[in-house]
């Protein structure tokens, strides 16, 4: 690897029947392999899947079950995913997810777990360091930056739009070292992202909330900002304390 704009990666994206790594399969996924100057070339494949659809996953998706029927399942198309991929770097909208399904066919497939090897660039960590978009989810991205709409929630779709997103959140860095080293370090967000105070800011989330928070199993940012938060809560409460004039009546 060297600097950025000549550097080559892959993008993909997996749609499945759901969101369990334990029951769930994949049932589309695509890949670009692409340099900031162009696609050098695409695999796209539907995968039939050993279960049903929902038809929660279907209005996300829009891939029904008679789409995906006469598809090959992923014991056919696997191997050549993997060789497509090959040792590049990985780009992907929490990209984690999608790997892990992929090892989780592996798995099934009793296959040695793929991709373990490749760096991953996440452009969902990227777009919490970038800060300036309300909504980080690859839609509300594709919004801020004017990119053009592909169309429905399918995989290729969002490859597409997912290159021009990493390239508008890559702008400050040089070369491709330089974004997995800060990638290795927690990201401080602004807003939390999920649950019962989602779109609040930290400040604003009850001291009793924040302890709860800090011991789930969340990704390594929100940990950091829990702890962060708690931190300053701590600190602040201690000043206090030892600046009250009542303190020792």
């Amino acid at each position: 690897m060297g600097l950025l704009k000549q550097d080559h990666f892959i993008c993909l994206d997996c749609e499945t029947t759901g969101l369990s790594f334990e029951t769930d399969e994949i049932i589309e996924f695509a890949a670009v392999k692409f340099t900031f100057k162009e696609k050098i070339a695409a695999l796209e494949t539907l995968v039939s899947p050993s279960i049903t659809i929902p038809q929660e996953s279907i209005d996300i998706h829009h891939i029904t079950n008679e789409m995906v029927e006469n598809s090959p399942p992923i014991s056919e198309v696997y191997e050549s995913f993997i060789e497509f991929a090959g040792d590049l770097p990985i780009v992907g909208h929490n990209i984690s997810f999608d790997i892990t399904m992929l090892q989780k066919a592996a798995e099934r497939l009793k296959k040695p777990k793929p991709l373990v090897k490749n760096i991953q660039i996440d452009t969902l960590r990227l777009a919490r360091l970038y800060a300036e978009s309300p909504v980080n989810s690859l839609d509300a991205l594709r919004r801020h930056f004017n990119i053009e709409e592909q169309g429905a929630h399918r995989a290729m779709n969002d490859v597409v739009v997912n290159i021009d997103v990493f390239k508008r959140l890559t702008t400050k860095f040089i070369t491709t070292e330089e974004i997995i080293k800060r990638l290795k370090k927690p990201i401080a967000l602004k807003f939390m992202p999920l649950g019962k105070y989602k779109g609040r800011t930290f400040e604003e989330i009850p001291m009793n909330y924040l302890h709860w928070a800090k011991n789930q199993d969340f990704d390594q940012d929100l940990i950091f900002s829990l702890e962060q938060q708690c931190r300053k809560r701590k600190k602040k409460q201690s000043f206090l304390a030892a600046n009250n004039p009542f303190k020792d009546l």
